[in-house]
């Protein structure tokens, strides 16, 4: 019974060892870190409804893709590689640890025959002294073992490179407990604020409601387009405030993509923007065809407004610059919904810049649109990482194993001095066609000793 206990524990941590296991892992992380970078993540449910039908929407939610890196699957698969990473440290460290703090100090026929870079040389006079003053220079000063009537000298350089790879180790074990601490006490939300308006909550992405201790105010938002009418960049001024007053060092801070505004541990990234609705008053003046004098009306979204002779006016909805829907007209543009008596409704767009296509339309009623008293709000996708700094020392450590496992090299070198005669050996952790030419530098210059 306690043989197959044995024996199944031993098979779990054979798994749990298997470089196999760690490359599935990493391969693993790195496909889904292909979809967390394709899907955005953290945005609000309506911004992905733009792009993606309800029902991919639904199917996207259940497998956690718009919060993937918050997953219980993605989480399993950091649990499981950190087990792995220190299941092989444990494994592998203590023969590598030995090799470098208790190397073997002496050169005996099976380590000899072991060696691929050998020479043998006839010495004379304090040849001890010399070879000592030789390696010290060339390598490092050495360690001197008599064993046998044999003197035997052994030189190192840089051996703790060899633990490099336990440092990578360490750093992504790091790196996982920052990106936890970031998980459990920190959060991702959102806040769209209109600008002139101040906002003292965020909301995560299941709607939850999250108060700050200060307040973020959108002193005025601005976007440029490119000739296509794509948006070319969209910016925020925002104001930090404590107790209704501007904090100092955080007025009107413009905020833009990948420039993001960082207070008290709170990160505010530029993330959207649309047209805030509310209070917006759209101008229009209305004339009947083939006769003089206009009727000037200010309307809002959704109100409708009945015109001389019973007509009725809706806005449908508004932009500023129409090029981003129709790259052929440009200006301000509105959608509107005009009823005639005793005909059906009829929706139509009226151009400011464009009063040529109202012509075209030949109603019974002319509508020149001119502009809008329009306000837009800024959307800001809000973050708090409490673990950040782990992560970076993780990264850190990170780029100092890397440097040590892949840039450094064990450098081992023995001399053997026996009858007036001396043999030396050496060998490298890497890279042995570089030290097979520093060996034999090493025994040219031995042999002008």
């Amino acid at each position: 019974m306690s043989t197959n206990k044995r024996n199944f524990i031993e098979s779990l941590w054979d798994f749990f060892c298997s470089l196999k296991l760690s490359i599935s892992l990493l391969i693993g992380l790195a496909l889904t870190s292909i979809i967390g970078t394709i899907v955005p993540q953290g945005n609000i449910p309506p911004e992905y409804l733009q792009t993606i039908s309800e029902s991919k929407f639904k199917l996207y939610q259940s497998l956690s893709f718009f919060d993937m890196y918050h997953s219980w699957w993605f989480m399993l698969l950091l649990y499981m590689l950190t087990v792995n990473l220190v299941a092989c440290s444990i494994k592998r460290l203590p023969r590598v640890w030995k090799m470098v703090f208790e190397p073997q100090l002496v050169m005996d026929e099976s380590l000899e025959k072991s060696l691929s870079l050998t020479h043998e040389f006839k010495i004379s006079g304090d040849a001890v002294a010399k070879l000592k003053n030789f390696l010290a220079s060339a390598v490092s000063t050495p360690v001197v073992t008599e064993k046998d009537g044999a003197i035997h000298l052994f030189a190192q350089k840089t051996p703790w490179c060899r633990l490099g790879v336990y440092v990578v180790h360490l750093s992504i074990i790091i790196v996982f407990v920052g990106a936890l601490i970031g998980s459990f006490f920190g959060y991702k939300a959102f806040a769209n604020i209109v600008e002139g308006t101040s906002v003292d909550t965020v909301f995560t992405q299941k709607e939850k409601p999250i108060k700050l201790d200060f307040a973020v105010k959108c002193e005025s938002f601005s976007v440029s387009y490119y000739n296509t009418g794509a948006p070319k960049e969209f910016k925020s001024i925002l104001t930090i405030l404590e107790n209704g007053q501007p904090v100092k060092g955080y007025e009107k801070i413009p905020v833009i993509v990948n420039d993001p505004l960082s207070y008290k541990g709170i990160t505010f990234y530029q993330s959207s923007y649309g047209q805030a609705g509310e209070g917006s008053a759209y101008h229009f003046n209305v004339s009947r065809r083939g006769a003089g004098g206009s009727a000037h009306l200010d309307l809002k979204k959704g109100e409708r407004a009945t015109l001389s002779g019973g007509a009725t006016l809706e806005v449908l909805e508004a932009t500023q610059d129409v090029r981003q829907f129709m790259p052929e007209f440009s200006g301000p543009a509105a959608k509107v919904m005009l009823k005639m008596p005793g005909r059906n409704p009829e929706s139509f767009i009226v151009f400011k810049n464009h009063p040529e296509i109202e012509e075209q339309r030949k109603g019974e009623l002319v509508l020149q649109y001119a502009g809008a008293d329009e306000k837009l709000y800024t959307g800001l996708q809000v973050a708090k990482d409490p673990g950040v700094w782990i992560v970076w020392l993780g990264c850190a450590l990170m780029t100092i194993g890397i440097y040590m496992a892949f840039f450094l090299s064990h450098n081992r070198i023995w001399i053997r001095i026996s009858n007036g005669r001396a043999v030396i050996g050496g060998t490298a952790s890497k890279n042995p066609a570089a030290f097979e030419s520093k060996f034999e530098a090493l025994v040219e210059k031995l042999k002008v000793l």
